[in-house]
């Protein structure tokens, strides 16, 4: 593709900086100064557009998934530490005792 720009003012001067100090042609300041740029926008765009591809794609079955998501989990990790929980399920947020026992006096 040919392109053909006008700079003028702060543009000029710093795209002719660039060239002098990189000892690149103006063609060449210009690909590299795209490819950065190009580099930064997919960086900004591209890590959550491939994420959003898979998000919503598996099938459980269960339509209650997202309002439940908190129960399931505790249910998971109560089934994966039998024995270890205290007589009520804890919530989410909050730490399981030690699995050892309290030091009396302290």
């Amino acid at each position: 593709m040919r392109v053909n720009a006008r700079f003028e003012g702060d543009a000029e001067q710093q795209l002719n900086y660039l060239a002098e100090a990189t000892g690149l042609g103006v063609s060449e300041v210009l690909r590299a100064s795209v490819q950065s740029y190009y580099d930064q926008v997919r960086a900004r765009r591209g890590g959550l557009t491939h994420f959003a591809a898979f998000v919503g794609q598996g099938r459980s079955g269960r339509a209650d998934v997202a309002s439940s998501y908190k129960a399931r989990l505790a249910e998971g990790w109560g089934a994966k530490h039998q024995g270890q929980s205290p007589t009520r399920p804890l919530a989410v947020h909050e730490p399981a005792p030690p699995p050892y026992p309290a030091k009396k006096g302290g």
